[in-house]
């Protein structure tokens, strides 16, 4: 098998970072593979919010010091494998999953590697996808994280596999169901998953939170019934629901005042979603445990 040797001891450009607010598009050395292990030449690595929070320093796997290449929505062309590898070959276009488990536990067992207590993920504890090649660890190989994808798929449209992945496995505890009044907090592209998905589960008013008009506005075409801003939403959750609240709220968007005034609308029962992480250094949020019966009822996953 093709091991990369033809590469070897050459460079590549990548984005480097070195510290908050400093990313660097350099020359690095183009990964070496071991013989369990392959190289994957990327075609497309999209930024997600995780990236932006890495790059403003407020990720706790990027603590003070480290030098990392950050990415890890991607898609790309394997161009060497390890002479151990069976099952991946080169000149396959593949989708890459970037969570792992390290050793085999009961987390990556059942296929919860991002639950592990001993994970790895491209782009967050392991160099990743911004840059022109990236190593393929042998465990990423050995879990499954490889997933073929066609010839003429468009690898920027693939590369979304990986945002949307999290919105379905967000929305499985969550178990909307139709007719409910279903909350989304943010109007990003995940956001934007969350309303379609919503809606596909057969949800009966998707309500969403954002400030910025352009994006209310996107995401009335992608299935919200409605979309208000923050400060609207309290009043809008009261109306729609007939003073019930929301059965399901997803706060997708890492805002402390976003994740406690869920807790304010949701309904008795409710099922929350903190889907935006809080930066590391700050991050918990305040709430009034005595406000209404609903807090108590709500299920925060």
């Amino acid at each position: 098998m093709n091991t990369g040797q033809g590469i070897r001891g050459q460079t590549m450009l990548a984005a480097v970072y070195h510290g908050p607010n400093d990313l660097r598009v350099e020359q690095y050395p183009i990964p070496q593979i071991g013989p369990d292990e392959a190289l994957l030449r990327v075609e497309s690595s999209t930024i997600c919010g995780t990236d932006l929070r890495i790059l403003s320093g407020g990720h706790r796997q990027y603590p003070e010091g480290t030098v990392r290449i950050p990415g890890h929505e991607v898609v790309g062309e394997i161009v060497a494998v390890g002479e151990s590898v069976v099952g991946v070959e080169v000149g396959q276009r593949v989708f890459v999953a970037p969570n792992m488990s390290v050793g085999f536990s009961r987390e990556a067992v059942r296929g919860d590697n991002n639950l592990s207590k001993h994970f790895a993920a491209l782009g967050i504890t392991l160099d990743g996808s911004f840059a022109e090649y990236m190593r393929i660890p042998a465990a990423a190989i050995l879990q499954g994280n490889l997933i073929a994808i066609p010839p003429d798929m468009d690898a920027a449209t693939a590369a979304l596999i990986e945002p949307f992945a999290c919105v379905l496995r967000g929305q499985k505890p969550l178990n909307i169901q139709v007719g409910e009044v279903v909350v989304i907090m943010g109007a990003g592209p995940i956001g934007v998953m969350h309303v379609m998905l919503a809606r596909l589960h057969g949800a009966g008013h998707v309500i969403v939170s954002e400030p910025v008009v352009e994006r209310r506005e996107q995401v009335l075409r992608f299935g919200a019934d409605l979309a208000v801003p923050p400060e609207a939403l309290a009043e809008t959750v009261e109306k729609v629901s007939h003073g019930e609240g929301a059965d399901v709220i997803v706060v997708a968007t890492p805002i402390h005042a976003a994740q406690e005034t869920s807790l304010h609308i949701a309904a008795i029962g409710g099922r929350i979603n903190f889907f935006g992480g809080l930066p590391k250094d700050q991050p918990t949020i305040n709430f009034d445990s005595n406000a209404d019966d609903a807090l108590f009822q709500a299920v925060v996953a």
